[in-house]
C-alpha cells in the first residue's frame, strides 16, 4: 500500500522543482519539519507531511490563476490531481490563510469550498510552514514573519496580513510545542 508522502513528493517536485526551485526547496524543509513532530500526530504524520511537501503547490505557474495560492492549490489537487480531501483541505487553510482570503475578498470562496480541519492539524502545519525559510531551512516564526514582511513590504498586502496573522501563528507555534513537550515527557 502507497501512502500519501509517496504519492505527494514526485507530484511537487513535478511542478515545483523546475519552475521554482525555491519554493521546492522550501516545500522540502516544510515536510522535514513535519517529520520532527511526527511523535504527537500519531496516524496523521503521513498525512501532515504529504500536506507540507504540497502546501505551496498553488504558486506554480501552470496553476495560479486567482493569485491566491492556498486557493489555487487546493483546487488543483481537488479537481486534477484527485487528493485526499484532508490534504487538500489543508493546503487551502495552511497558515492562517483565511486572513489573506479576507484581504482578497477570496474568504466566502475559500470556506464554502474547502472546510478547516482540526485545529491540531491545521497548527501543524502552519508550525511547520512558519519555522521554515524559503530556502527550506529551520527558522523560529518571528525571524520566518519579519522575512515575509522585509520581502513583501509592509505595507503590502502579504505584509499587512501577516503582521495580523502575527498572533495566531505565534499561538499555533506554542500549542504545538506544548504538545510535543507533553508528548516527550509520557512515559514508553
Amino acid at each position: 500500500m502507497s501512502t500519501l508522502t509517496e504519492w505527494a513528493y514526485p507530484l511537487a517536485e513535478s511542478l515545483l522543482a523546475e519552475p521554482l526551485p525555491r519554493r521546492w526547496k522550501h516545500c522540502l524543509g516544510v515536510a522535514e519539519r513535519a517529520r520532527t513532530i511526527a511523535l504527537i500526530l500519531d496516524q496523521d504524520a503521513d498525512l501532515l507531511e504529504a500536506a507540507a511537501v504540497l502546501h505551496d503547490i498553488g504558486y506554480a505557474p501552470d496553476l495560479a490563476k486567482t493569485g491566491f495560492h492556498p486557493l489555487d492549490g487546493a483546487r488543483y489537487l481537488r479537481d486534477v490531481a484527485a487528493a485526499d480531501e484532508q490534504v487538500v483541505n489543508l493546503v487551502a487553510h495552511h497558515s492562517c490563510s483565511w486572513l489573506e482570503a479576507d484581504a482578497r475578498g477570496l474568504r466566502a470562496e475559500l470556506d464554502s469550498e474547502f472546510p478547516r480541519e482540526s485545529e491540531h492539524l491545521n497548527d501543524a502545519l502552519c508550525y511547520c510552514d512558519m519555522n521554515t525559510t524559503p530556502d527550506g531551512t529551520p527558522t523560529n516564526p518571528v525571524d520566518r514573519i519579519n522575512e515575509i514582511t522585509g520581502r513583501y513590504g509592509p505595507d503590502s498586502l502579504i505584509g499587512k496580513f501577516i503582521r495580523r496573522a502575527e498572533p495566531e501563528i505565534l499561538a499555533c507555534t506554542c500549542r504545538v510545542l506544548e504538545r510535543v513537550a507533553a508528548a516527550k515527557r509520557q512515559p514508553m
